[in-house]
């Protein structure tokens, strides 16, 4: 791929990134060829249906919460890291929850064309579970089963909460409390 086709696409997938995070899935491809500063041509070039681009849209935020979850295993706080962590998975989730079900009514495999970059998440986030259950931060009888399970739940309340902050913040808070280590008195 030549070079300024490389940034064109770039271009086009952060816009498509940020105005979904706006605005959620049911943004036009003409505003976002608009905010890529290219032609509708040009999306269409790199994605060729709508529901190509928002797949791409998916993966890439999948992608980079794998890479936060791999440079938070490297904090010197791992419970305050998978904490962080867990924040940063339900502030995404309304926009994650509507991508899903957007590419789920248009008839796309959402499982199979994320399993790539949900298994780096997967893995990332089993490290950084580790890392917080050695250093006592965090029970350890819990998995990344039940982690996971713990942020699907947390993603939905948050989405329910929306609209009252201190609500969402409190979810997070009896989340965090339940998976702290107890320590003997």
């Amino acid at each position: 791929m030549r070079a300024d086709a490389v940034r064109n696409r770039a271009k086009v997938l952060a816009a498509a990134d940020e105005l979904v995070a706006e605005r959620g899935p049911a943004v036009s491809t003409e505003e976002v060829a608009k905010a890529a500063g290219v032609g509708v041509g040009t999306v269409f070039r790199h994605f060729p249906t709508k529901e190509s681009l928002l797949t791409a849209v998916h993966v890439a935020r999948l992608e980079r919460l794998a890479d936060s979850a791999r440079q938070l295993t490297r904090a010197e706080d791992p419970g305050a890291a998978l904490f962080t962590f867990v924040t940063q998975v339900v502030d995404q989730a309304a926009t994650k929850n509507a991508m899903t079900e957007a590419l789920t009514n248009a008839g796309i495999d959402v499982m199979g064309v994320t399993s790539e970059a949900a298994d780096a998440l997967k893995q990332a986030l089993g490290e950084l579970l580790e890392n917080a259950q050695r250093a006592g931060a965090v029970r350890t009888d819990i998995g990344v089963p039940e982690l996971s399970a713990l942020l699907v739940g947390a993603s939905r309340a948050a989405e329910h909460a929306a609209a009252n902050p201190r609500a969402r913040e409190r979810v997070l808070s009896v989340i965090r409390d339940g998976m702290r280590a107890h320590r003997s008195a």
